[in-house]
């Protein structure tokens, strides 16, 4: 997931869980700021003008005796805005003021998190975790990644297998950790706790599939038909296992094979745009152009801003020699991609 919108959700996800924390905090005294001091600067921040905000916040802790609780608004403040580092610094303030403050411990672990400090980050996640064993969805999440990217991965599987509410040390608990290190780019591991949920439960749906997955990735095909067939033989109504099988298939221009999947798949979920494109592909390559344009077709009313359903589009019609079709598909494939590309 990009930085950005993580930070977009991370944010969100603090916000609607604020009631939650008010719960759990101490309640104010009578020593604490008037709720009027901070509301300024609370209007702005809403408004997304943070640097007003942060301004507004400096005037009053300028003050002498500052405000109660300054440190926490200036911190929750730069968190917003995404200036993580400054967030931890005040919050790290404000967390020393009040070790009871469970909003700023909160915000100071996924600040370090945001601002790639893992290490830093867990021993207030964790504290988080104790507050929150179940509600705290979100939080467990981020404390997960945070052991993998400090390589603590039994660690990482505990906390995700509390996520899902499944044993620590159960194919699933591993299962679920394998899916995560694999989105984290650590697949030697990933394959290994794969392999290990496998073991444990030769029968866990799933578990084959996304070793086939992984194996599809590094180009081991073989060894990916060989899981994809075993997820079938466990889940014979898997459409997802029926389209990895055809794209693997597809790739050793097995095209006939990879059709008769494709089909399969579609006709068990009609609704995900990937089959409908692969089967594009596939039947242009057996020469059958016109019903690859049918599929590819279908799959752009799908989805519109798919830059490969519009490029492969284009290679069809050139096959069939409609070049101004051609040109249009591929003008547009290119346009598309390279929207994407500016939002990276």
């Amino acid at each position: 997931m990009p930085k950005p919108l993580l930070a977009f959700l991370l944010v969100a996800m603090t916000c609607s869980g604020q009631e939650a924390l008010d719960r759990t905090s101490t309640p104010p005294t009578s020593t604490q700021a008037p709720l009027s001091e901070f509301m300024p600067a609370e209007l702005l921040l809403r408004q997304g003008k943070y640097d007003e905000a942060i301004a507004e916040l400096q005037t009053l802790a300028a003050r002498n005796p500052a405000p109660k609780n300054i440190a926490r608004e200036l911190g929750a403040a730069y968190y917003k805005k995404g200036d993580y580092l400054k967030a931890a610094e005040y919050l790290k303030t404000a967390q020393s003021e009040d070790p009871k403050d469970n909003e700023s411990i909160q915000l100071l672990g996924l600040s370090y998190y945001l601002a790639g400090r893992p290490g830093d980050a867990i021993p207030y996640l964790e504290k988080v975790q104790a507050w929150f064993p179940r509600a705290n969805v979100d939080a467990a999440y981020i404390l997960g990644i945070c052991y993998i990217q400090s390589k603590d991965y039994p660690k990482a599987r505990t906390a995700f297998a509390r996520m899902f509410d499944v044993p620590t040390d159960s194919a699933a608990g591993y299962l679920f950790t394998a899916r995560m290190l694999l989105r984290q780019e650590f697949d030697p591991v990933a394959e290994e706790y794969a392999q290990k949920a496998t073991t444990l439960d030769p029968k866990l749906p799933g578990a084959h599939l996304m070793l086939g997955e992984l194996y599809l990735y590094k180009s081991r095909v073989p060894e990916a038909i060989e899981q994809f067939q075993k997820e079938l033989s466990l889940n014979p109504a898997n459409a997802n296992a029926y389209y990895k099988l055809a794209d693997s298939y597809s790739r050793i221009q097995k095209y006939d094979d990879a059709e008769r999947l494709l089909q399969r798949s579609i006709w068990l979920d009609a609704t995900s745009t990937g089959p409908y494109i692969l089967m594009g592909k596939v039947l242009e390559k057996k020469g059958e152009f016109e019903l690859a344009v049918r599929a590819l077709r279908h799959a752009a009313a799908m989805d519109p801003n798919n830059p490969m359903t519009h490029h492969l589009l284009g290679q069809t019609y050139r096959d069939l020699g409609r070049k101004e079709e051609a040109e249009t598909e591929l003008k547009m494939a290119e346009e598309l991609q390279n929207k994407q590309d500016s939002h990276r």
